[in-house]
């Protein structure tokens, strides 16, 4: 483990200790994602989680590490005001800033590639085709896995999601698939008809597994001013706010599917981790409670341990899709 993690400020408990020491009575926290072998189902969503924060928590413990999503070229994203705080949760417009692939792969990648866990780069573009020259700049970079961002507005047509149409999706992921040999993850948008039309375009098209889902778009507005909060306009919703609709999008896409589904969505508890594996989860990934705690997802995987033993449960894997009708 690399020094920072060795700094962590987290104040272990008796609990924590059990299972930061790897006792013999821990369950069994593995999971499999097509080919990707992971030690832990917790992982950060991308954008939520940079190297500076390695010396806040033991990122060893974790599944993976999520880059923040890289375009082609240096992006410098939205105007401010970027974030602002809603009931339960968290609206953003950052506009995904991207530093671009040659910076990316010299200065950004190696801080990743410490933490001595599998690191999983997201990929967008405003075209079809920058997802395909991303993939194709990234090819002699070292990573385990890369998440295909089907969220971005597709200037192609007026800007609206690829991830919208499932054609679209096919389209975008078969070509990612072609380019290179590691799993690819998609992660899906919450804005469609049907989630599992668009789980089954990116199986169709050879996705290792799906990331249900990204954020829901809303707004803020200040009265005093009569201005709309954030400097775009309008956002991402995020935090506990959107857990109940993030559940329903997983369960239906995990029932669409035979491939893994990731489930991210107001995750900040052990418990919510084991309600996204019952609806059928393999993984999570953790967002907006890493914002006003960034040491959550340490927290987290250490809890879902101890949860484990309290229900009987040996294997994580057990969890997966066990809701009762």
């Amino acid at each position: 483990m690399v020094e920072a993690q060795k700094s962590s400020s987290i104040v272990l408990d008796d609990r924590d200790r059990l299972f930061a020491t790897g006792a013999e009575s821990g369950p069994d926290l593995t999971v499999s994602l097509g080919p990707l072998r992971l030690q832990s189902p917790v992982m950060p969503a991308s954008g939520c989680f940079g190297p500076e924060l390695g010396s806040l928590l033991p990122v060893g413990e974790l599944g993976a590490v999520v880059t923040k999503t890289l375009f082609a070229d240096r992006r410098s994203g939205n105007p401010s005001h970027r974030l602002t705080e809603s009931a339960d949760g968290m609206l953003n417009s950052v506009g995904i800033p991207s530093p671009g692939t040659s910076q990316f792969k010299r200065q950004v990648l190696p801080k990743y590639r410490v933490f001595g866990v599998p690191v999983v780069v997201s990929v967008g573009g405003l075209t079809v085709e920058e997802y395909w020259q991303v993939t194709d700049e990234l090819a002699d970079a070292r990573f385990e896995a890369l998440e295909v961002n089907v969220s971005c507005p597709n200037l192609e047509h007026g800007g609206l999601a690829i991830g919208t149409e499932a054609s679209a999706v096919e389209h975008v992921v078969s070509g990612v698939v072609s380019r290179t040999s590691v799993p690819i993850l998609v992660k899906l948008t919450p804005n469609v008809t049907s989630i599992g039309d668009i789980a089954r375009a990116a199986e169709r098209a050879g996705a290792a597994a799906v990331t249900v889902c990204n954020t829901f778009p809303g707004m803020a507005i200040d009265v005093p001013t009569r201005r709309a909060v954030l400097g775009n306009g309008v956002g991402g919703l995020s935090g506990p706010a959107v857990k109940p609709m993030a559940l329903r999008l997983v369960w239906q896409a995990a029932s669409a599917v035979g491939i893994p589904v990731i489930g991210c969505g107001g995750i900040s508890t052990a418990r919510d981790v084991v309600e996204f594996l019952l609806a059928g989860a393999s993984a999570v990934q953790v967002g907006t409670a890493t914002f006003t705690r960034p040491y959550a997802m340490a927290r987290i995987q250490r809890d879902l341990a101890v949860l484990c033993n309290e229900l009987g449960v040996s294997h994580l894997s057990d969890l997966t899709g066990a809701l009762r009708p």
